[in-house]
């Protein structure tokens, strides 16, 4: 599994490209995407959104606040297994798109840790 910003050039190498913001990208057709799924409904909640404002100082309590969203939202509990189905069906080959600037402070990468 990898991570990947929806603003870098897809590759052979992605295997199945999932969106995992709840927003669209600003700038980016469908078409130029190159996405197989969009889980919109895994992405943080817009107030969890709103609070963060990716704010590296604030990851650690965004991480314990979004993860319980992911254990408690009912739609996000089936996104999270669809997420799971995904890496079973193709052997860990998924990458995980989002579109956050900051490569380390971001829910993609709270997603990786969870089902990896």
């Amino acid at each position: 599994m990898q991570l990947k910003r929806i603003y870098q050039q897809p590759s052979k190498d992605d295997g199945v490209r999932i969106l995992v913001d709840r927003v669209w990208p600003r700038g980016v057709s469908k078409e130029k995407a190159h996405l197989d799924e969009w889980l919109k409904e895994i992405g943080p909640s817009p107030a969890l959104r709103k609070w963060f404002d990716h704010d590296p100082k604030k990851f650690i309590a965004f991480k314990e606040k979004y993860i319980e969203e992911l254990e408690n939202d009912t739609e996000k509990v089936k996104a999270l297994h669809t997420l799971k189905d995904y890496m079973k069906e193709n052997n860990g080959e998924i990458t995980l798109v989002y579109a956050a600037k900051d490569e380390v402070h971001n829910h993609a990468v709270i997603l990786k840790e969870l089902i990896t």
